[in-house]
């Protein structure tokens, strides 16, 4: 697959789409935000984006998600995710984005940002539980910061450093190793459980 011509077709509104989905629709659980907002700013490192107007189009995407998220959770509860998402959200997440909040506090919104589904449940987990709205915002604010901005402009400065014809077969090799990073923790708790 051509991650560049995809990029291309789908173009920022479609980057900040997905943006928007991961992180305030429970469907959007299985998209790849990190990986996505990385390779975007290589892109725009290259010349192919401006990454002023995706950075800002990235942060807007993540903070409204997290809103509209807070608000289905404080709407739906619980008992939504037990009936319609089930499949994709399981007791095991759940437990796992409630511990962040027990152990790090309003600040778990921030961490969540770059962590694989707990990214998506934390504003919805924190209206069920109906954190402090004020505190809500302003967390999902510098989470969607230091995401939303921080990752792409990491990656412009990566892409720019690139010499020319070289994003073609270094960008996937690059995305496969954030994704590794990533998903390091899970694996690592995974063979502590054996």
């Amino acid at each position: 697959m051509d991650l560049i011509a995809l990029l291309h077709s789908i173009g920022y509104l479609g980057i900040w789409a997905i943006i928007f989905a991961e992180t305030g629709i429970l469907f959007g659980v299985l998209l790849p935000g990190d990986t996505l907002l990385f390779a975007s700013g290589v892109l725009a490192g290259q010349g192919h984006f401006n990454i002023w107007i995706m950075v800002t189009g990235c942060f807007s995407a993540a903070l409204t998600g997290n809103l509209i998220g807070y608000w289905c959770g404080e709407t739906l509860g619980l008992p939504f995710i037990k009936k319609y998402c089930a499949r994709l959200i399981t007791d095991d997440h759940l437990q796992k984005t409630h511990a962040l909040f027990e152990k790090h506090g309003n600040t778990g919104m921030i961490i969540a940002r770059f962590l694989p589904v707990a990214r998506t449940l934390a504003p919805f987990l924190a209206g069920v539980i109906k954190m402090d709205y004020k505190d809500f915002v302003k967390y999902s604010a510098l989470g969607a910061f230091v995401w939303g901005v921080g990752l792409p402009l990491l990656g412009y400065y990566v892409g720019d450093l690139l010499p020319d014809g070289t994003i073609d077969w270094l960008l996937v090799p690059i995305l496969l190793f954030i994704i590794g990073i990533i998903a390091l923790p899970y694996i690592r708790q995974s063979l502590q459980k054996k």
